[in-house]
């Protein structure tokens, strides 16, 4: 079996797991399992009664299951959340804890192909269940569709030539590979840039694959339905997509627009946001390079 540190450095852990609040019979859930670090703190903060469910789709985080009797896996991807914890007897928990984003190992595995390091097949599944490829996004669908994915999921502003070459270059042969997918746009990789815009462009072709915002979306909105009045959520995003989604949804519980007032003026809102946004120290980010990144935020049910 890998060591979690192997498989996955847990991103700000103290401060996640600490910002569930936990009680120590409650009932928690960790739906990005990955190596199991956030739920091995967990469990730690947990009594013999305490329950914590995981939620993990790749087929690779079921190697780190944890052998404890207060534990249980689920190998689903984390948009079904109210639908597995039903399936468990659960309709309410005390905590929801969710680390956005591609693991350490899933960037460091090549054939996953989400790595812009490694020659690889362009895959960037995060389930081996899903039909949906890299491949496909690049080769199959519309100019205008492509253009799209790379304006709302990557914030280029060459988004419009980048799916005008992508096209053309695919009429001649299938892009294949990452290196084939390089070559293809290496006009807009300059030396000084290039490793910012392949990871954007890889950012938005992994989002579109996995359907990350749309899964995002059902998963906050479940959360609200599963969490208890007083229930803890803390979820760290990576990028500034998912964070405004996060922040938003604390805020007021809609991804857009604003609460209904009521008679009075006054409108309603579901969380109550608990402290400011908390980011990784100097000293994370020197150990984990992946942290970098990081936004983490909390809010409790009212």
């Amino acid at each position: 079996m890998m060591k979690d540190m192997e498989y996955h450095n847990s991103v700000l852990l103290n401060e996640t797991v600490g910002g569930l609040n936990i009680t120590p019979n409650g009932v928690y859930v960790d739906v990005t399992f990955g190596g199991g670090g956030h739920s091995k703190e967990i469990l730690k903060r947990l009594g013999n009664t305490g329950k914590l469910f995981g939620f993990d789709q790749d087929e690779d985080a079921a190697k780190n299951s944890l052998s404890d009797e207060r534990f249980v896996l689920i190998q689903e991807n984390f948009r079904y959340l109210k639908r597995f914890l039903r399936f468990h007897g659960i309709k309410q928990v005390d905590g929801i804890l969710a680390d956005l984003g591609v693991s350490s190992h899933q960037f460091d595995v090549p054939e996953r192909g989400f790595s812009t390091r490694f020659e690889a097949d362009l895959d960037m599944r995060m389930s081996k269940k899903n039909e949906l490829s890299a491949y496909q996004v690049i080769n199959d669908y519309d100019e205008a569709v492509l253009k799209r994915i790379f304006l709302d999921y990557a914030e280029l502003k060459i988004a419009p030539a980048l799916a005008r070459t992508l096209v053309e270059a695919r009429e001649k042969k299938p892009i294949v590979t990452s290196e084939e997918l390089k070559l293809v746009l290496n006009r807009f990789l300059p030396e000084k840039v290039k490793n910012k815009v392949l990871a954007q462009i890889y950012q938005a072709i992994r989002i579109e694959v996995n359907q990350e915002i749309e899964v995002l979306k059902e998963f906050l909105t479940q959360s609200l339905e599963v969490l208890k009045p007083g229930g803890r959520l803390s979820v760290i995003s990576y990028h500034s997509l998912e964070d405004r989604l996060v922040k938003r949804f604390m805020k007021n519980g809609l991804f857009e627009g604003e609460p209904e007032r009521d008679f009075y003026g006054n409108y309603h809102v579901p969380f109550q946001v608990i402290g400011k946004l908390i980011v990784p120290s100097e000293e994370e980010i020197k150990i984990n390079n992946r942290a970098r990144s990081a936004k983490l935020r909390i809010a409790e049910k009212k």
